[in-house]
């Protein structure tokens, strides 16, 4: 039985099929502007090209940065409301206070605030105000919002405000869909309240992602499941995506290295994953990406939910090169318009490509055309290519250790022998990593809950929680054998009666079938 990734990116859509641990085929086609005709194409390809048939595809794993696409750039999102619960505190603060004006302005910028929240060690500020409550949902009704984002203080040491003051408002708002800020984000009430706000401003564009992507696959009679990556190298199904878009975040670095652990074997390592339009660096430990420690900047808002830690630069094979003292590379790029716009073939746009090419490093189209710039010259572009690329892996190095650096990417060409005195690996497949980051998703189980130690020790605490992520994952569909556990945080509450102990806790396990 066989298996297909596909990782959507700005440039180029990537899709490979393997076969348990063997990669039958890599194809890149140009990201088309409306993204599922071209996911429909890369299907196309590694179906014709190795003649299996549409019923032996068992499932089909997803990649894409169509919802950090929109962050970004400032579109489809819905309007939303946000609906703080902390008065009579939490007030000088207010929702999207921290926002860029342009996002702010695409989200609506409508904010309640009402009686509600937790102080630090669990006692209430205030209890819940059915009738306010009542009274801000027909406000949101009258504004037409069916999207409504709700945070709580301190909801991540008790989440039950949030569930109650849901249940209240969806009377008024049968129609609406809610996200609670204690199922994305962390400790920190305005990067949690900021993720909740950007999770339900997805949720309309999630939903016609996932329908789109169904009609896609029945488009070309794959009736098999399809999973979307999530940011930290597992799978999410389409249900379960509609419901958590803001997830998929940065799921594109972290499929590349994932795939650049598989394609290699190597499970620390710094990885440069070069697209068309940007370079990725991140670091792997024990073969997942190493997560970020502090707050995470998306498109100007700071979150607080699980992201990798991954530094991107504007560099890639499309960057435009332009002027001559100082010769600037990027940050705009051709993207996928490289084959119209590039001298290598036929257009009139000197892009990073076109130096590797015509230095001789790959052999893609005309070369002559960048040749004629001069040997100087294009050593000089080149050199100041090298320049970004050992900056960019230095600013992830957290030790002298000799780790290897694994270049993956269509991009990847760029790329020298060395970086920063550490020796470079290209593994076969590597213009396609990020399709096996995908093909190689795991399911993942995951709980984060407060455990009183009055009565239990600290292990049997840590085994419950371990049992029970692990059914999560196996309702999920992982095969039982194979989970093992990925992350644990065990955070003791000194403020809390019962010797309380916050445990957060991951497990990870191989789709079963």
């Amino acid at each position: 039985m066989y298996r297909i990734g596909i990782d959507v990116g700005g440039t180029n859509t990537d899709a490979v099929i393997m076969q348990g641990d063997k990669i039958l085929i890599g194809v890149k086609s140009p990201t088309t502007a409306d993204v599922m005709s071209g996911v429909v194409e890369s299907l196309k390809k590694v179906l014709l090209e190795t003649g299996i048939d549409n019923a032996d595809i068992t499932a089909v794993m997803i990649g894409t940065t169509h919802f950090t696409n929109a962050v970004v750039e400032r579109r489809s999102l819905s309007n939303t409301a946000a609906v703080r619960l902390c008065l009579p505190a939490a007030q000088c603060l207010p929702p999207m206070v921290d926002w860029p004006e342009d996002i702010k302005e695409a989200v609506g910028g409508h904010y309640w605030m009402a009686d509600g929240g937790n102080e630090f060690d669990g006692r209430e500020i205030s209890p819940l105000n059915e009738d306010q409550l009542h009274k801000i949902a027909n406000e949101i009704g009258t504004l037409g919002i069916d999207s409504v984002a709700l945070c709580s203080v301190f909801s991540p040491v008790n989440d039950e405000m949030e569930k109650a003051a849901a249940e209240i408002m969806r009377k008024r708002l049968p129609n609406a869909s809610f996200t609670l800020s204690s199922e994305i984000g962390r400790l920190g009430i305005l990067e949690r309240e900021n993720a909740a706000i950007m999770n339900a401003s997805l949720r309309k564009l999630s939903a016609h992602t996932v329908g789109a992507i169904g009609e896609a696959l029945k488009s070309i009679n794959l009736n098999c499941p399809y999973y979307i990556t999530q940011n930290d190298g597992t799978l999410m199904s389409a249900k379960f995506v509609q419901e958590y878009p803001v997830l998929t975040f940065a799921s594109g670095p972290t499929n590349s290295m994932r795939g650049a652990s598989f394609l290699t074997g190597e499970k620390n390592a710094i990885v440069i994953d070069v697209g068309g339009t940007s370079t990725d660096v991140g670091a792997l430990v024990n073969g997942f990406p190493r997560p970020a420690s502090t707050s995470v900047d998306v498109g100007g808002v700071r979150t607080n939910f699980r992201m990798p830690d991954v530094y991107s630069i504007a560099l890639g094979g499309g960057s435009i090169v332009q002027g001559d003292d100082p010769i600037a590379v990027g940050p705009r790029s051709v993207g996928f318009r490289i084959h119209e716009q590039g001298l290598l073939f036929g257009g009139d746009t000197l892009t990073a490509t076109d130096v590797a090419v015509g230095l001789g490093i790959a052999n893609i189209g005309d070369p002559e055309p960048a040749k004629k710039l001069g040997q100087d010259k294009l050593l000089t572009i080149k050199a100041l290519i090298d320049e970004m690329i050992v900056n960019a892996s230095e600013r992830m190095r957290v030790s002298a250790d000799e780790i290897p650096i694994l270049a993956v990417g269509g991009g990847s060409i760029l790329i020298p022998d060395r970086v920063g005195g550490l020796t470079v690996i290209k593994p076969e497949h590597f213009s396609v990593a990020n399709a096996v980051g995908a093909a190689i998703g795991q399911i993942s189980g995951e709980v984060d809950r407060i455990f009183s130690l009055a009565s239990i020790t600290r292990e049997e605490a840590l085994e419950t929680a371990r049992k029970e992520a692990t059914g999560k994952a196996i309702a999920a569909g992982a095969r039982p054998e194979s989970i093992e556990l990925l992350d644990q945080e065990d955070v003791p509450l000194a403020y809390l009666p019962g010797n309380a102990t916050r445990i957060r806790l991951k497990v990870v396990g191989d789709l079963d079938g």
